[in-house]
């Protein structure tokens, strides 16, 4: 919601676009091999990853111009990774504020300080923040440059027809209704997703106690680009507010609401302003601010049971719901939309068989479990459940104004990359340093930049102090003297720069025939071409 006098779109630092629906000589190709639903972060990543190995998409969305309002807001180095594959990095590094550090008050008094890990052999900070007004500006900019990816605005699916080699896409616009033909389908059209309502798919899991306020307020306040969050502060007893430093002096602010708080009525908006004047007050803030947009959430861990149906795929929110707590969910979906990019791309290319889709939803629904487990213990602190977590959670709290090492259980937690271990599709080696197989691949400085300025659009062997392998002549092969303070070891890495299987004695026979596993080309003991 917007304050009284201003329109939906009316906002203090972001100037929306508008976009038509597409003329008649743009809709003349009704056949793609992929075709995207939703024009998110999500879809426009997908479309991305589609396009690097050079496959084409139709990216459709029934709205007029990007999401509004206050979403997801940080972005996290796997996520600038990711971006940088996509060629998309530059506005984001021009934009968004890095940072390193949180700290957590208990009652007005600091408690923890934390520093995320972070060292001169990264080329991105662990966490920045920009609204996803930008994100979706930055990633179209990059979409619209790209001659793969046919963008359809204000265009709405409204029905699907599965065949025995395609799916047909029947879609609607202002101007005209006509349908589609497509190799596969990608559903990444949010929480709401229509493409699983059409397909019969619920989300199951848990919803969780809390309901949370998010007001943007906008005003000059000198405080560092950190995460902070306050328990149990003057402006709301008992509660939680997290607050977060965003471009063009945008201050996120997240207050919890007490169970006898009516929702409708906290969201009024003389009521917002009462509660932001009051938190404000708690961080010592009394200069001048205005009121950006507000809206109200609860704490959710729900997911498919399979982000795959038939030649359908989910991504992102369509797929599953996570608590906000350790800001996981924007880069939850950017690591989904990557994944299966890459892997329809080759199948698609006839560089991989089918069997490589079947990896999809183990490890990205593998990686959302992992999330709910790591965010249901920061949602419980948070947001107790029950008066029994509460006791417990407020005992923690005190404790840990006297005991330095009880201020750790209020650590949030923040989103790392999700290790995946599932055979046939990785090669697991019972080990769990950072260059075990299912990890992404460390970076490290090489000469005047990085190792992963270095890595293959495909697939990449990296050798740690050993020589070239002439007879993997195909594969892109770099040498480096370590990384992580490792040696003498050979990481096969991914497009998606996971590590796919190491060696210390490499044998080309060996790595032709795990990436053909990997790959499902039965038979083949090559690399891709």
């Amino acid at each position: 919601m917007r304050p009284k006098g201003r329109g939906e779109l009316d906002s203090l630092y972001f100037n929306y676009p508008h976009f038509d629906p597409p003329e008649a000589s743009l809709v003349q190709n009704n056949v793609a091999p992929v075709v995207i639903v939703g024009a998110g972060p999500v879809g426009m990543t997908t479309a991305l990853s589609l396009a690097k190995q050079g496959v084409s998409s139709i990216l459709l969305e029934r709205k007029t111009t990007f999401n509004d309002g206050s979403r997801a807001i940080c972005i996290s180095r796997s996520s600038f990774q990711t971006f940088e594959r996509l060629g998309a990095i530059a506005p984001f590094l021009k934009k968004a504020l890095p940072w390193t550090r949180g700290r957590s008050f208990y009652r007005g008094r600091q408690i923890l300080e934390f520093e995320m890990p972070d060292s001169g052999d990264e080329k991105y900070r662990p966490m920045y923040n920009l609204q996803q007004q930008y994100i979706e500006q930055f990633l179209y900019h990059a979409v619209a440059e790209c001659p793969l990816v046919d963008v359809r605005w204000q265009s709405e699916v409204t029905a699907l027809q599965d065949h025995p080699t395609s799916v047909e896409v029947m879609v609607k616009d202002p101007l005209r209704s006509y349908r589609l033909w497509a190799d596969y389908v990608i559903a990444a059209d949010g929480a709401r997703s229509a493409v699983r309502s059409m397909r019969g798919l619920r989300l199951n899991g848990d919803n969780h106690a809390g309901r949370y306020v998010i007001a943007d307020v906008q005003m000059p306040h000198d405080y560092p680009t950190i995460r902070r969050a306050l328990f149990d502060p003057a402006s709301r007893p008992g509660g939680t507010v997290l607050i977060h430093r965003q471009a063009d002096d945008i201050w996120r602010i997240d207050y919890q609401l007490r169970d006898d708080e009516d929702a409708e009525t906290a969201m009024e908006e003389a009521n917002i302003r009462s509660n932001v004047r009051a938190v404000l007050a708690d961080i010592g803030y009394d200069g001048d601010w205005e009121l950006e947009w507000w809206s109200v959430y609860s704490a959710n861990t729900l997911a498919l049971d399979d982000y795959r149906d038939g030649r359908v795929f989910f991504a992102g929110d369509s797929a599953h719901i996570v608590p906000i707590f350790g800001v996981r969910g924007l880069n939850n979906g950017i690591a989904d939309g990557e994944n299966i990019g890459w892997k329809l791309a080759m199948v698609i290319n006839g560089k991989a068989g089918p069997g490589l889709l079947d990896s999809y939803s183990p490890e990205r629904r593998g990686a959302t479990l992992d999330v709910f487990e790591q965010a249901s213990k920061s949602t419980r602190f948070m947001t107790p459940p029950t008066t029994g977590f509460g006791l417990m959670r407020d005992a923690a709290l005190s404790l840990a104004l006297s005991q330095e090492w009880a201020g750790q259980l209020a650590n949030p937690r923040q989103m790392t990359p999700y290790r995946y271990d599932c055979a046939p599709w990785t090669q697991v080696d019972g080990k769990t340093d950072r260059l075990a197989p299912g990890n992404v691949l460390p970076d490290c400085r090489i000469g005047n930049g990085f190792l992963s300025d270095q890595l293959a659009a495909e697939f990449t062997l990296v050798h740690c102090a050993m020589p070239r392998l002439a007879a993997l002549s195909n594969l892109r092969q770099i040498a480096v003297p370590e990384i992580q303070g490792v040696a003498a070891q050979s990481c096969l890495v991914r497009p998606d720069g996971y590590i796919l299987g190491r060696w210390t004695t490499p044998d080309p026979a060996v790595i032709r025939k795990t990436l053909a596993k990997a790959l499902d080309l039965a038979g083949k003991e090559e690399t891709p071409r």
